[in-house]
């Protein structure tokens, strides 16, 4: 089982998981993070980090966010969404997007 980021963290892109990552598993495109579920041991500690809980075991991803799982598998091998290991500030409009829903449209599976 690995750990998965979910649509919370579309156009937020908080930081804060990166931080406590042990093996740097998480990957940064220009307005998401992923993790790399062959680089995650479970470790569980990028989960309670996550201001806006973006963060689930594969198994606990929320009805409707399945499709999060794969992003976070294919995202996390795309040759521009490189490894994070540092926390940066989140975008510049955060706090406008933390709370809405569906914005899987909104996601930028480019790399910056």
């Amino acid at each position: 089982m690995t750990y998965v980021v979910t649509e919370a963290c579309v156009k937020c892109k908080y930081t804060d998981c990166v931080d406590v990552c042990p093996v740097d598993c998480f990957r940064e495109g220009p307005n998401f993070l992923v993790i790399d579920p062959d680089e995650c041991i479970d470790c569980t500690l990028c989960v309670a980090e996550c201001p806006v809980e973006a963060i689930y075991a594969e198994d606990d991803v929320p009805a409707g966010q399945e499709v999060y799982t794969e992003l976070n598998a294919v995202l996390s091998k795309h040759p521009n969404w490189t490894p994070i290991v540092e926390k940066k500030d989140p975008l510049p409009d955060h706090a406008d997007w933390s709370s809405v829903k569906d914005k899987l449209q909104y996601l930028d599976r480019n790399g910056a």
